[in-house]
């Protein structure tokens, strides 16, 4: 070992500690099933930092333990440790490689940033209004604005209030597009409520099409919730008065868990519930068999409340079934 290079070793253990760690990054198997087409770029993010840091520990760690058997104390030797002097090339080294890194894991980090939508601003919809005049004006009142228009100074469109969300919205390739499926989330201690406008559904789980662009418009009613769901690799605040939004496209059918991560309350680690990804053909059965459970029409409801029947009406089914009739009911009370 003495007779080869330092140089040459460096290279050699440089190269080990690149194959190890790429294999490591790639390998590392942490998080959990992917389920959204947002899911892959987050997982190539956190791979390359897990490549990174395995590296770095596997130098860190690696240095400590050999000069912590090389330069062991031995049996008998009294004498003082070899003095080492500064290192400017060393220092410019381990300065500018850990600097490097940091802004190419910036940079990358905002490119995973903008095609999850983080830079989408289809929520901001400009409205221009025009004011007519009116033939109920005073004569006066509409000469001002012909006046103004015949003297080069016709009066400029007004914009109405912009609504601003903010969260994630569509990917660059579909922005100003509408999403296939738009669904109000609203956070409360402690549940979700999700209300699907276009149906009139309101359902405490969130039902999904596999394969179909979702929006989801959230708020908070009390305190400020976080919306996550693991295996889509989203996460938004949700916050009183201040309106957010979500958007992704499940890859894979199945029920994922909805986990609140902001600290809400005594009972915030119960604030759980589910997305459940349908196939288009289950999703449209949900659907409808929600739209007839919940429309007022009591003759095509699925479920009523008890409290609102009589008691000749809510007893009727039991009685039928116990075998009890009028004649059964006469002798008992005549």
């Amino acid at each position: 070992m003495n007779q080869i290079p330092a140089s040459i070793l460096t290279l050699v253990a440089g190269i080990v500690i690149t194959i190890v760690s790429f294999w490591y990054g790639q390998n590392n198997h942490l998080m959990p099933v992917q389920a959204s087409e947002q899911a892959p770029l987050v997982d190539g993010f956190f791979n390359v930092m897990v490549g990174i840091a395995t590296a770095l520990f596997i130098v860190v760690e690696g240095t400590i333990l050999y000069f912590a058997i090389k330069y062991r104390k031995r049996a008998g030797d009294e004498t003082d440790g070899v003095p080492v002097n500064e290192n400017f090339a060393l220092e410019v080294f381990w300065t500018a490689i850990p600097a490097i890194l940091v802004m190419g894991l910036g940079v990358y980090s905002v490119e995973v940033y903008r095609d999850m939508g983080g830079f989408d601003t289809g929520h901001q919809m400009m409205a221009h209004v025009h004011h007519a005049p009116s033939h109920k004006m005073s004569g006066s009142a509409v000469a001002a604005p012909l006046i103004a228009d015949t003297e080069g100074m016709a009066s400029q469109p007004q914009a109405a209030p912009v609504e601003k969300k903010y969260g994630f919205g569509a990917a660059p390739d579909n922005q100003g597009k509408p999403a296939d499926l738009s669904v109000n989330v609203t956070g409360m201690q402690f549940a979700w409520i999700f209300n699907y406008p276009d149906s009139g559904v309101v359902s405490g789980e969130l039902h999904v099409p596999v394969g179909k662009s979702v929006e989801l418009n959230l708020t908070a009613t009390d305190v400020i919730h976080s919306f996550w769901v693991p295996q889509f690799r989203i996460k938004q605040d949700v916050m009183p008065g201040l309106p957010s939004k979500l958007n992704f496209v499940a890859t894979k059918t199945g029920e994922f868990s909805v986990v609140c991560t902001e600290l809400c309350g005594g009972y915030h680690g119960a604030m759980r519930t589910r997305v459940i990804v349908h196939t288009p053909q289950e999703y449209d059965t949900w659907l409808k068999e929600n739209q007839i459970a919940q429309q007022q029409d009591m003759q095509n409801a699925v479920a009523v409340n008890p409290a609102e029947l009589s008691t000749g009406d809510f007893l009727a089914p039991y009685a039928a079934e116990m075998g009890i009739t009028s004649d059964t009911l006469t002798q008992i009370h005549p």
